[in-house]
């Protein structure tokens, strides 16, 4: 079945007409018979580790169901943390000669560019971040962005209309820019639920230091915060930790988080009301389908909201047990708004 993420109307059309695609040219088609026998072979190159129940994991599970559903055979690379292992990690993908390389965020978005040059046959999937398009540059890459501030804001609204001290706290690996897209989002919902409320940020200067987050969302808790929003990859699993030790209230971060807890620490997902979801995976599903049937639009920047699907709140058994029902039918008033256009959410993208 289809992804909804993006179509070719929404990525030449909706988009376009929204303001919301950086480059106007639709960029390079690739177009190949792909079968079973000959699949569609596509390397992902994790700049970290896999099991970070967040980004990495939803972009490695798009994948696997690509994998599962179309004529592709699917490599994952775990680089690691050692920054000094990205770049010949993503060249070894690229000189293997597989058909398409992806990888995520500005800190791989240099080594793709120097890359597409060298390796013109080569298709190029980069989310999370995007070259500069001007003048037809890299029409082999395909950028994917997502304006997760809309969704976060939901998170926001609901996280202060639930927090019994007005205080809430944000725990951020770095300070990149599609990190700060989240903390923008949440800080303007919290403040649109509570004029009053106070949002903490902290800055972990990590994302796979589970020690820092905990100790991190320790110390907001005893400044009085109730909420806790990480966006720090692994590290952030540690500050969910804390808010599951402390009786302390969390939202998640990429993925559905509690869904992906429930099944090995209950209690883990018992706090975590709700998460700030960046569809990595079902985009990246949907690019590939296009990339095989040769309608996706190389050489442009997509960048998904909430109408397209990309991006949203999870609304699962947990948060209709945990978020009161007049709080969830003014989040769904908000969703509204914003997507109409009445609100319009802070972003630095």
């Amino acid at each position: 079945m289809s992804s909804p993420i993006f179509s070719r109307r929404s990525v030449v059309g909706l988009l376009a007409a929204a303001g919301l695609m950086t480059s106007v040219s639709v960029g390079a088609v690739f177009a190949q018979e792909y079968t079973k026998e000959s699949p569609l072979k596509v390397a992902l190159v994790v700049h970290g580790n896999l099991g970070d129940k967040s980004f990495f994991d939803s972009a490695a599970a798009g994948l696997e169901r690509a994998k599962a559903e179309l004529p592709v055979e699917v490599t994952v690379i775990e680089a690691g943390y050692d920054r000094s292992r990205w770049q010949p990690a993503l060249a070894d993908a690229t000189d293997q000669g597989f058909d398409v390389v992806i990888a995520g965020t500005w800190e791989m978005n240099g080594f793709m560019q120097e890359l597409s040059g060298e390796y013109p046959d080569t298709k190029f999937i980069l989310f999370d971040d995007a070259p500069d398009f001007t003048g037809g540059a890299f029409p082999n890459i395909l950028a994917i962005n997502y304006r997760v501030s809309t969704a976060a804001y939901l998170a926001g609204y609901a996280a202060a209309k639930m927090s019994k001290t007005g205080k809430l706290g944000e725990i951020l690996g770095v300070e990149g820019v599609t990190v700060v897209e989240f903390a923008l989002g949440f800080e303007q919902g919290a403040k649109a639920a509570n004029p009053d409320v106070q949002v903490t940020r902290a800055i972990a200067g990590s994302f796979d230091d589970p020690a820092k987050g905990k100790e991190l969302a320790l110390a907001q808790f005893a400044q009085g915060v109730d909420v806790v929003f990480p966006i720090a990859g692994s590290t952030g699993i540690g500050a969910l930790q804390a808010a599951r030790d402390e009786g302390k209230l969390a939202v998640g971060v990429d993925s559905d988080q509690a869904t992906i807890f429930a099944p090995t620490d209950p209690a883990q997902a018992d706090v975590i009301f709700t998460s700030v979801e960046k569809k990595v995976g079902d985009s990246l599903y949907t690019a590939l389908q296009q990339t095989i049937d040769g309608t996706a639009p190389y050489g442009t920047n997509l960048v998904l909201g909430l109408a397209d699907g990309a991006v949203g709140i999870s609304k699962n058994d947990y948060y209709k047990k945990l978020v009161p029902a007049e709080v969830q039918a003014e989040v769904d008033a908000e969703e509204a708004k914003i997507n109409s256009g009445e609100i319009k959410v802070d972003t630095g993208m």
